[in-house]
């Protein structure tokens, strides 16, 4: 067991690096439905960095536009409120996730957000864009361990890659998890109830309020790992009307998807 206790962790969020500004902004915009994709471009103005990002991702083969477009306006327009958004969630996230995760973290995280996307769109049980932000955040409680104390959790990835489930190894070196912390993150963070419940319950999705939408980002959760790792398939056909085989085939063109937005995001 760590020598970190359950409640000086979660003073420690009080000192967690607040939700990137641009973010916030991004999101309060696209919550508001007097506003629009000026006010995006105008906060992507202050931010060289993401709009360089943005420009360079829209001209990748991950959208695969006929043209070179050369102004964030042109972007915005082509690629619509809430594509964008989820692009600056990615993009403003970066920083923080591979600094305490690492870039497998980072990897995941955008590979879940496109399994997600992906899964939603194939089964309309939840909106598309909700579903990338609900597949990049799902891991955010794991920040909240590595920063707490980065040699513990060094030992529970050791374990996790022995076989050991990845909840049972937070609670006994931490006696808390990702998921539970990763709730509480949200809340600080003012994220939406659909989108604290996903991050707390994505590896027990039948515990939720919201089982469907949480099985969707379970599923995609164990399907962005370089080895898939085995899932409950009564519960996933139960809750998404999914087969193995279909979800093999989706986890396929997942894979390409996002390995493209990866290596633009990365380059």
């Amino acid at each position: 067991m760590s020598n970190i206790d359950t409640t000086k962790l979660l003073e420690q969020i009080k000192e967690l690096p607040a939700m990137p500004n641009v973010i916030v902004k991004a999101l309060g915009i696209i919550k508001d439905d007097m506003s629009g994709t000026k006010e995006l471009s105008d906060i992507m103005a202050y931010d060289q960095a993401l709009t360089s990002q943005v420009l360079k991702l829209v001209n990748s083969a991950y959208y695969g536009f006929a043209q070179e477009i050369t102004s964030v306006n042109k972007a915005l327009a082509l690629l619509g409120m809430t594509q964008t958004r989820n692009i600056i969630i990615a993009v403003a996230m970066k920083p923080m996730l591979t600094s305490q995760g690492g870039r497998d973290m980072w990897k995941h995280s955008l590979r879940c957000g496109v399994a997600a996307e992906y899964l939603a769109e194939k089964t309309g049980i939840v909106d598309t864009a909700d579903a990338f932000t609900i597949g990049f955040l799902h891991d955010i409680g794991k920040i909240l361990l590595n920063i707490a104390d980065t040699m513990t959790y060094q030992k529970v990835r050791t374990m996790v890659k022995n076989g050991q489930d990845i909840i049972d190894a937070e609670n006994e070196m931490f006696e808390t998890n990702h998921a539970d912390l990763g709730f509480l993150l949200a809340k600080k963070w003012k994220l939406s109830v659909l989108l604290a419940n996903c991050i707390k319950y994505h590896h027990d999705p039948m515990s939720s309020s919201m089982s469907q939408v949480s099985t969707l980002a379970y599923l995609a959760n164990k399907i962005s790992h370089d080895e898939p790792d085995l899932f409950d398939e009564e519960m996933v056909k139960e809750q998404l009307g999914l087969e193995v085989s279909q979800i093999m085939t989706y986890r396929d063109e997942i894979q390409e998807k996002s390995n493209v937005l990866f290596s633009t995001l990365n380059a």
